[in-house]
């Protein structure tokens, strides 16, 4: 397998802008360049997209399982030159860190390390990650490089480095680097908001390698990295069954665009096709298509223009009531709900499958979750299980409905068919929203722990009433 892992000590030290100059920095030399991202985010793995032109795949060894996770990594690092993975807090923390990631994939580490207000210091620092792994079997990843991020200088890049034992040092990103990308609640700004013009990305790369030996990366990984012929471009749409199960429609715009490429592709495999429309700006859900999907996002962002648009909602509303096929996470279960209150407490009134409310709080919630299904639905069975995760700044507003012990109740005209636990089994309560054919949660699910989710899915031409 051919690929290394960008690792951080800490949250917020830079990796993510270390993964975009590099992968800039291999496209500008001509290489194609595969990305992945640890764990569940959607954010990262969509800047991905912008800097290196393929979907980035999320490794998610609790969602999805190590099985899942190595064939997810060697299918797509065989259709690239190189691919590079970005790691998920710091290199040691939670229980599927990214060390435990990169002993998974054998793949060697370059750690970052944020270098403002450090100089001699910053030689403590590497050599305790380095020996950490060393002592530690389970999460003993080879650390090959250091890269120091936020660097004052030429000369506290040369006290930086001179304080590093037994690590190459790669080089560094200076603290003066013009390149920023846009937060807000969730984290960074998405990249169907297209926070990176490609001038932007042409200077990250050209940084990248005016300060930085890229070359010595993959030398000092024991990587050689060398332009292929083959033409590696390969649309999930060409794997995709021949013969069409079904036709999904999926809503795709500013406010909803948190999809995990990898469940794309399984419908498209089991016999789908994904058909993009956007609630933002189309009149209604497109003709012809047997099933609907709107995934998470940032409707709240975007809840009066949603509101405005009355011909999408009563579309909706009108596809729920005949008893079609509608499928919603996260900002989709909101979308479906009677209105979002923003945080402000301004009220938007949403497309009203359900009779709630949803709200936005100051403090998020989020965690791993694992749903077991309580009767039959167009995602399963009864009994079976699909592992996810959530991670909203919105809850439920009416009282009624939440109970912070038990989770949601049910709505007046609605029922709650799954059981919810957290990655240590505790259970979180019911969830799952159920109306006529509708079903909403705010889990997001990723079909890589139980691919029969996408098969239910897509097999649902002709069994609508599942």
């Amino acid at each position: 397998m051919h690929g290394i892992v960008i690792a951080g000590t800490h949250s917020g030290c830079g990796k993510t802008t270390v993964t975009l100059g590099i992968m800039a920095a291999l496209r500008k030399k001509g290489f194609v360049v595969q990305p992945f991202k640890a764990g569940p985010d959607f954010i990262d793995a969509g800047l991905h997209r912008l800097v290196a032109d393929r979907p980035s795949r999320n490794l998610d060894q609790w969602m999805c399982g190590k099985d899942y996770v190595l064939t997810c990594f060697a299918k797509h690092t065989a259709t690239a030159d190189i691919s590079v993975v970005e790691g998920v807090m710091g290199m040691y923390d939670g229980d599927y860190s990214t060390a435990s990631l990169a002993v998974l994939l054998h793949a060697p580490v370059v750690l970052v390390v944020d270098a403002y207000g450090m100089a001699e210091s910053a030689g403590a620092m590497v050599k305790g990650f380095f020996e950490f792994g060393i002592r530690n079997e389970k999460c003993g990843a080879k650390i090959s490089g250091v890269i120091f991020n936020r660097v004052a200088s030429e000369s506290h890049y040369n006290r930086l480095k001179d304080s590093v034992q037994g690590v190459p040092v790669l080089g560094y990103l200076p603290r003066e680097l013009d390149f920023e990308i846009p937060h807000r609640h969730l984290g960074l700004s998405t990249a169907e908001e297209h926070p990176l013009a490609q001038k932007n990305i042409d200077k990250l790369a050209d940084t990248i390698l005016k300060y930085i030996d890229v070359e010595a990366i993959f030398r000092n990984s024991g990587i050689e990295i060398v332009k292929s012929e083959k033409d590696f471009y390969c649309e999930a749409a060409k794997v995709a069954k021949e013969i069409k199960r079904c036709k999904i429609a999926v809503a795709y715009d500013k406010a909803f665009c948190f999809y995990y490429e990898d469940n794309l592709d399984f419908l498209r495999e089991t016999g789908a096709e994904i058909v993009r429309f956007s609630p933002l700006a189309d009149e209604a859900i497109p003709a012809d298509v047997d099933a609907v999907y709107i995934g998470g996002g940032y409707p709240e962002l975007h809840a009066a223009a949603l509101s405005k648009n009355g011909s999408m909602c009563e579309s909706v509303r009108a596809w729920v009531e005949a008893g079609k096929p509608l499928y919603a996470e996260c900002g989709g279960l909101m979308y479906l709900s009677k209105g979002i209150r923003d945080f402000d407490n301004a009220f938007f009134s949403m497309a009203g499958v359900f009779s709630f409310e949803t709200r936005m709080m100051k403090k998020p919630r989020l965690g791993y979750r694992e749903i077991i299904l309580h009767q039959n639905c167009f995602l399963g069975n009864k009994g079976d299980t699909y592992r996810g995760h959530e991670f909203h700044y919105s809850e439920i507003a009416d009282i009624e409905m939440r109970n912070a012990d038990c989770g949601l109740r049910n709505d007046k005209h609605a029922e709650l068919i799954y059981t919810v636990r957290d990655s240590q089994g505790r259970e979180k309560g019911q969830e799952g929203f159920r109306y006529k054919n509708t079903l909403a949660s705010y889990v997001h699910v990723h079909f890589g722990g139980n691919e029969r989710g996408a098969e239910h899915f897509a097999g649902i031409k002709g069994d609508r009433n599942r």
